[in-house]
């Protein structure tokens, strides 16, 4: 425990070499639920998880808060290096004035849901060397280029641009701190985040309208010190003809400005920045961007370093992926056009001929015709040549025409459709599907209609009338979409209430409010929502995992588009999937430049490995833990082997067949097909386990916990993911067994059978009990050895499972019958709770398991313990016992607790 003025606020758990830090993790969880962090020890702000090679750090989610593993951080140096060995993180997290600031200045208390937040590293050296800068600003000259943070989508830029405003507003190192958005809609998420990590003494202002903003620009109030707005309304405020604002502006010129710029890369290129530079000469400028303009795509001649400053810190895509803060991503290039085809076309059009006979009969044209037949010649893609001009691909000669036939559209559908059920969880997750046009993206519109009516379909763009042409087009596009989407889920938008539709679709995406349960609630949901450009940059939605399509992006929106499908969610979704249709070579290209570009040019780990790669995987780790048990000398894995270093090598690679797997399974991979072929080398792979072997895997993981009969204790040595434990194994098939049974039943009783066909029948019908737990197995030999005592007599039509199953019962009735005597407690109650199947993160919905805790008779607990323990217990002692054992035994599934000795 790290002390500060004598109080505890840094809890540290430590572990020995050789036990994972996530037992550190779960021991802390452990005595939060047991109430150890109550009364003075509450005051804990920071958990520390350690063991001498890693170190994780988390906040303190509170006595009703939900530790969640997917915020538990490792420190890092500035250069987003880990930082893992013990004295290192003493040295540096740990150390003096680290820890002071930790808790003093980089700890966030979220009103909106209630939680504290901890920032991790890389969020601790932005938001302090944005404040440095801010400290060091001498405010003489017009100082306007404070710099520019590039961290990636997705790594929490909303609370650095908060910590920095806060540290800047709290040390009085200026009079207003701006932010600045580019959307309205930005605007109010944004105001809602930043009102949430306030503090009670601070105040975060909104701006109504332009009016509103010069109010609060103008005021001395703290409270108006930092304030929320739009790039447009800000933007308003300008020495107009008649100096109407003239004397406003020279006021809060006066003032010590800096404006903090939320997704610089998009907004900041136009006239509107450029006027408040002019208005506000004075000001700094501050921008967060996950995806900076450089020299390769320079807007107007200019990067985000010639418009904000120096990079002053970077955290880069290919950063947050390896610390798995974002997920990496599942390119898929789709080819709607056959290459060969798309190559003839283009060559017969360049040849002016119409048939390839037409062409090849003519030297001139044929030749002409065998250049772009060529792919030594003419490639797919366009490149630049030595000198740097542009020399044309075949897809650069192909008209956007092409991409609006019915063969195209009805063939990218037909794709969406194929892979729905499988990309999307049977609907479980949404997809969003970006379209060339407002026409395209109508006419996809009715073509998911008229092929698949049932799937919840809906698109958005923007909705303006004007008189470009298409007018009639789009209007009756617009008032389709909106009846339908009024019709499918109870509403009553139209084109000049569009915006609020548009908001209604965000919360539907991504199950805010009012939409938190709609994942429970289908017909509330929106499957697939087709855009033109509008939620391809900014919108955020851990339940969005698939992106289809069909234009052609470059560089930061590449990276921004793909970054709609990058939140992490769970094992389920272990990568977003990207489908692509248009111009698929040109696209590869430039999604390969653009991940140069944002990764730092480490790219390694952004593209996940395709299914072939992943069963490849599979394979060896099946082999490697095949190998495992067999030198253990256990067979079929009916059991663990006893030695601890083995187990957890077990565990470790088992951890790592399941990625593969859950990837494998996204990517199309089912149980009862044997084999693959890799599509682009044509190598076939076999599958080298079946389901039933994979189901007794999962049984065998399972007993690592101790839970089944395995090894147990307080440290468990493994590193076990909980959802692996979750698997339902009761799909293993038992028919092999059961005919085992019924085979060894029948020569038991059949005179003359030799001693040697009964044993060598008895040894195949052991070879199965691998398919049970180890509890199973216990019982299962009970009742064989029943058999041959003659003291259990087999019924025609039960099977071993039925007879497994009545054993395990009376032992389970057993079991709580012992709990409940020893502790006092209703009996029905916990036989009600043991019937539900629960785990930790269940286990007291709706109240139940705090009902069964009063039924405790505290007395004859008191006397339980003192008995089997052999010495006094205070009554504070026994609560804590009892939740323990309680917990426990529910969890577990049951077991034989220890029973006094008749002497005591």
């Amino acid at each position: 425990m790290l002390l500060i003025n004598g109080m505890p606020v840094i809890h540290i758990e430590l572990k020995k070499s050789g036990i994972p830090v996530s037992q550190a993790c779960n021991q802390i969880e452990k005595y939060s639920h047991e109430g150890i962090f109550s009364g003075l020890f509450s005051l804990v702000q920071i958990f520390v998880a350690m063991e001498p090679n890693e170190a994780v750090y988390f906040a303190n989610p509170g006595p009703d808060g939900k530790f969640n593993p997917d915020y538990y951080f490792h420190w890092a140096d500035f250069n987003n290096e880990p930082i893992n060995e013990w004295n290192k993180v003493a040295s540096t997290l740990l150390s003096i004035p680290m820890a002071h600031q930790l808790i003093g200045f980089y700890t966030v208390a979220d009103d909106s849901d209630g939680v504290l937040k901890v920032m991790r590293s890389y969020q601790y050296f932005a938001a302090s060397a944005i404040s440095d800068k801010v400290a060091k600003a001498k405010w003489e000259g017009n100082n306007q280029l404070g710099g520019y943070i590039w961290h990636t989508t997705g790594s929490g830029k909303t609370m650095t641009s908060f910590k920095s405003a806060q540290l800047i507003a709290s040390s009085k190192d200026a009079d207003k701190v701006i932010f600045l958005m580019d959307r309205i809609e930005l605007g109010t998420q944004s105001l809602k985040e930043y009102r949430g990590f306030a503090d009670e003494n601070e105040s975060v202002q909104a701006t109504e309208n332009t009016n509103v903003l010069i109010t609060k620009l103008k005021s001395s109030n703290p409270a108006d010190t930092l304030i929320v707005t739009s790039i447009q309304k800000m933007s308003n405020i300008k020495d107009e003809a008649g100096g109407l604002n003239a004397r406003d502006i020279e006021l809060i010129s006066e003032k010590r400005i800096v404006f903090i710029v939320d997704e610089a890369h998009r907004s900041t290129f136009g006239d509107m920045l450029l006027t408040i530079k002019n208005t506000f000469p004075k000001a700094m400028f501050f921008g967060f961007t996950g995806t900076p303009i450089q020299d390769e795509n320079q807007k107007k001649k200019n990067t985000t370093s010639t418009v904000f400053g120096n990079e002053l810190h970077r955290y880069s895509i290919a950063d947050g992926i390896r610390d798995k803060n974002v997920l990496g991503f599942d390119p898929y290039k789709v080819l709607t056009f056959k290459d060969k085809d798309v190559r003839k076309v283009v060559a017969l059009e360049k040849a002016k001929a119409q048939t390839e006979e037409e062409a090849i009969s003519d030297p001139v044209k044929s030749k002409i015709f065998y250049k772009y037949m060529d792919v030594n010649q003419v490639g797919m893609v366009g490149h630049f040549d030595a000198k740097g001009d542009y020399i044309k691909g075949i897809e650069d000669y192909i008209p956007n025409v092409q991409y609006t036939t019915t063969e195209h559209t009805t063939t990218v559908v037909k794709d969406i459709l194929e892979n729905w059920v499988t990309l999307s969880h049977n609907s479980k997750f949404h997809a969003i599907f970006a379209t060339s046009s407002i026409p395209e993206a109508i006419n996809y519109y009715r073509l998911f209609k008229e092929l698949n009516p049932q799937l919840k379909v809906t698109a958005l763009f923007d909705p303006s009338i004007d008189n470009n042409g298409g007018v009639q087009f789009k209007e009756d596009g617009l008032v389709e979409i909106i009846s339908d989407y009024n019709e499918k889920y109870g509403q009553d938008f139209a084109i000049p209430t569009f915006a609020k539709m548009k908001k209604d679709i965000a919360a539907r995406l991504a199950h805010k409010k009012p939409y938190e349960r709609v994942a429970t609630e289908p017909a509330k949901q929106i499957d697939l929502l087709i855009v033109v450009d509008q939620m391809l940059t900014g919108f955020d939605s851990k339940w969005i995992n698939t992106l289809y399509m069909d234009k052609v992006l470059q560089y930061e929106n590449i990276i921004q588009a793909f970054s709609r499908t990058n939140r992490l969610f769970g094992p389920d979704k272990p990568f977003g999937t990207i489908r692509y249709y248009r111009k698929p070579h040109t696209m590869e290209h430039n999604i390969n430049a653009a991940v140069k570009l944002y990764s730092g040019d480490r790219p390694l780990g952004l593209f996940v490995q395709h299914l072939v790669e992943n069963l490849k995987q599979m394979n060896e780790l099946f082999e490697s833990i095949t190998e495992l048990f067999t030198n253990a000398g256990i067979e079929n894995f009916e059991k663990l082997p006893n030695d601890t270093l083995v187990c957890r090598k077990f565990a470790k690679d088992f951890n790592e067949f399941n990625s593969y797997l859950e990837a494998a399974k996204i990517q199309g991979f089912k149980w009862d097909v044997p084999a693959y072929v890799d599509e682009e080398t044509g190598e076939v792979v076999d599958v080298a386990i079946d389901e039933n072997t994979y189901l007794i895997l999962v049984l065998r993981y399972k007993e690592l916990t101790g839970g089944g009969g395995g090894i147990g204790g307080d440290d468990v040595p493994y590193d076990l993911a909980g959802y692996i434990t979750e698997i339902d194994t009761g799909l293993i098939d038992s028919d092999y067994m059961n005919s085992r049974f019924d085979k060894y039943i029948k020569l038991l009783s059949v005179e003359g059978t030799t001693q040697e066909a009964i044993e060598q029948a008895e040894t195949e019908l052991h070879k199965t009990f691998a398919t049970l737990s180890q509890e199973e197995q216990k019982y299962a030999n009970i009742f064989l050895h029943d058999i041959q005592r003659g003291d259990v007599k087999v019924s025609e039509g039960k099977s071993l499972r039925d007879y497994i199953n009545e054993y395990l019962s009376k032992a389970r009735n057993d079991q709580i019958h012992r709990v409940s005597s020893a502790l006092g407690l209703d009996e029905n109650l916990l036989r009600n709770i043991m019937s539900l199947k629960l785990n930790e993160n269940n286990l007291n919905e709706f109240g139940r398991y705090d009902e069964l805790k009063k039924t405790v008779d505290k007395a004859k607990a008191k006397e339980y313990f003192e008995k089997v323990e052999g010495t006094k217990i205070i009554p504070p002692k026994v609560n804590v016992k009892v939740d323990k054992l309680l917990r426990d035994f529910i969890i577990s599934g049951g077991y034989e607790i220890q029973m006094p000795t008749e002497d005591e």
